[in-house]
């Protein structure tokens, strides 16, 4: 294998062979569990690379470094690598160190300078290696490279695509066909080798190398296409059409990869969005309305000797039958009903009006929420008026609790009033923002990531749907409504949440809001608490005893996840975004139906002066969610 592992003091050796033709390194290579079409980022099957370390005081870097082999002739560096020393040289004759914090990590020339570091200090690196993210931990910080294994050109097509032309050399593929040897031996049986042992000379023997070529080229080229996709900064988001353009019988590989990318578009006039929400004034006519109920509420039934009218209240036996059978739940006696409230059919109050105690009333309508009549009998044995008290400070203090006033309780119910209003503004401000957003975006939502949305909204909705223990065909028609009729349905919201996506990236972009190292960590950090939590509510609710492990992730795992998923870019636009959307609603104007202007800061609840620690915990990071990650187990 080409690459090695070095690394400062205070890790462990990653690299097992002293055997220059075994592999002197392990890169955690595994294929990574993706969904076919779920999230905005290629639904490829990508192979993903963890390289990691300790996080031990003293360890500074671990990197991989390419063409390891070519660079162990030139230098006679031992096998396998070893923990270097503070003051030792591994390779190159310079031993200059330069700072990674300073950006001195790509520089043009073929020899590396491997030395010991202590907090502060890196390592320079030749061309072809990228930094993919920067390791934050409590002492020390370490960044994480990887190869570029293979060369590739990019052309830009029509309609959001681009065309990537990727080669892949001989040797590099040889890897591939050595992987695809291994894979082949673990599903072929040979007599006098255990299952995966057999050598690849005896496989190759037996089944020819062309078969180990065709599963190198199935399994490879995702991989490849992927270290192309990330290299390039590719943001595709649809899984592309791959065309194998050389070497299926042998030689270097070349391929062809047209991607459907993510537009990236401007938005103008985001910067003066105007936006309506409710009125947040209680007026006194709202005030009287809650007073006039409660009044209502606690007014006494008189039994009156006059004729019914809108607003009494009647007492009646009441049976509605169809083909002389009673129809259910229009047989009662002795209900008492206010005329006017129009819940039993559209006649009945107008046949009520004017009655008296004892008339008997015998129509014919259609009862409510039905489309068949029915004939009803009703007799009226009372009239009823309902007695309201007048609002005095007396009547006050004798019935409503904690005031003594009719002053007091009006303001009472005027805040309550208030503040109930306020808090549904607030809870409705994302979507008029997002909505006000969505409708600055010109161009129409790519299909590809509206399909992608819409079978992530109905896959949550039917995951949902099972824990609550609902069967999804037995809703569907319980609503009167198929899969397709379901799915359209939503399908509004996927437009909507596609085109808020695209404007909030074109915002990030104009008001430089990326993700910062910070942002990424905060996020970890309210990731692993959230988790943590959830666990330890989880084992309470369990009754779990005192000595019950309870497993927990420390901030440090749950990165760990999000790099061997690879992860952390998808990861860090969201947080981005969250700020662009942070950054607009701390600069939307607000308005009233009537068209008057709100206080910002009363509308969102505080000022951006005091909007230091946004919590992107309540956006939705759900592609990512680290629960579906492989933390290691925390002691």
């Amino acid at each position: 294998m080409e690459d090695g592992i070095g690394f400062g003091r205070g890790g462990t050796c990653l690299c097992e062979s002293a055997d220059p033709e075994t592999s002197t390194s392990e890169t955690f290579e595994a294929p990574c569990e993706c969904a076919d079409v779920l999230g905005d980022s290629a639904a490829l099957g990508f192979f993903r690379q963890t390289l990691g370390g300790a996080t031990d005081r003293r360890e500074m870097a671990v990197v991989e470094i390419a063409q390891f082999d070519a660079v162990r002739e030139q230098n006679a560096v031992p096998l396998p690598v070893e923990a270097v020393g503070e003051d030792d040289l591994a390779l190159g004759a310079e031993g200059h160190v330069g700072q990674l914090d300073r950006g001195d990590h790509l520089v043009a020339q073929t020899k590396i300078d491997l030395v010991g570091m202590w907090f502060g200090e890196g390592m320079r690196f030749p061309r072809g290696h990228t930094p993919i993210m920067p390791h934050r931990g409590a002492t020390m910080r370490h960044r994480r490279y990887t190869r570029l294994p293979v060369k590739t050109t990019s052309e830009t097509l029509e309609g959001n695509r681009v065309k990537l032309s990727v080669e892949v050399d001989e040797a590099d593929f040889a890897r591939d066909i050595d992987a695809a040897f291994a894979k082949i031996a673990q599903e072929v049986r040979l007599p006098g080798f255990r299952a995966g042992k057999a050598p690849r000379k005896v496989l190759e023997a037996r089944i020819g190398i062309a078969a180990a070529r065709e599963q190198a080229l199935r399994d490879g080229v995702p991989r490849h296409l992927a270290s192309a996709v990330r290299e390039l900064n590719v943001d595709i988001i649809a899984t592309p059409e791959i065309e194998i353009t050389g070497g299926q019988d042998s030689g270097a590989v070349t391929f062809d990869a047209t991607c459907e990318v993510r537009p990236v578009i401007t938005v103008p006039g985001y910067g003066g969005l105007r936006v309506e929400v409710s009125a947040i004034e209680v007026t006194d006519a709202e005030v009287d309305e809650v007073v006039d109920a409660e009044r209502r509420r606690l007014g006494k039934l008189t039994t009156v000797d006059r004729v019914a009218a809108v607003g009494d209240y009647v007492v009646v036996d009441l049976v509605g039958r169809r083909d002389g059978e009673p129809v259910a739940g229009l047989a009662v006696d002795e209900w008492s009903y206010e005329i006017g409230k129009k819940w039993v059919a559209p006649s009945f109050d107008d046949q009520l009006v004017g009655s008296t105690a004892g008339t008997k009333l015998s129509f014919t309508d259609t009862p409510s929420g039905t489309d068949t009549p029915a004939d009803f009998d009703v007799t009226v044995t009372a009239v009823q008026e309902l007695v309201i008290a007048e609002v005095t400070d007396a009547w006050v203090a004798e019935n409503i609790d904690g005031h003594d006033t009719v002053e007091a309780w009006r303001d009472s119910v005027r805040t309550r009033l208030s503040n109930n209003r306020l808090n549904q503004v607030r809870n409705s401000v994302v979507e008029k923002v997002t909505d006000a957003l969505a409708a600055l975006v010109e161009i129409d939502a790519p299909e590809s990531m509206v399909a992608a949305d819409l079978q992530r909204r109905v896959e949550n909705t039917i995951r949902q749907f099972q824990m609550q223990g609902i069967n999804i065909d037995q809703w569907l028609q319980a609503t009167g409504q198929d899969a397709a009729s379901f799915v359209e349905g939503i399908r509004p919201q996927s437009i909507k949440a596609c085109k808020v996506d695209l404007a909030l990236r074109a915002v990030v972009l104009a008001e430089g809001l990326e993700a910062t190292e910070d942002d990424i960590e905060r996020e970890f950090e309210g990731m692993a608490d959230r988790s943590n939590e959830a666990a330890i509510r989880q084992a309470e609710m369990q009754g779990g005893g005192k000595n019950k492990k309870i497993r927990l992730y420390s901030a440090e795992q749950v990165r760990a996840a999000y790099q061997a998923n690879d992860a952390i870019v998808d990861l860090a636009a969201e947080i981005a975004k969250s700020k662009a959307l942070d950054w607009l609603i701390h600069r939307v104007e607000y308005v009233d139906p009537a068209g008057n202007a709100l206080d910002r800061d009363t509308v969102i609840g505080h000022s951006e002066a005091d909007h230091h620690n946004h919590d992107h915990s309540g956006h939705d990071h759900s592609e990512h969610d680290h629960a579906d990650h492989d933390h290691a187990d925390q002691d």
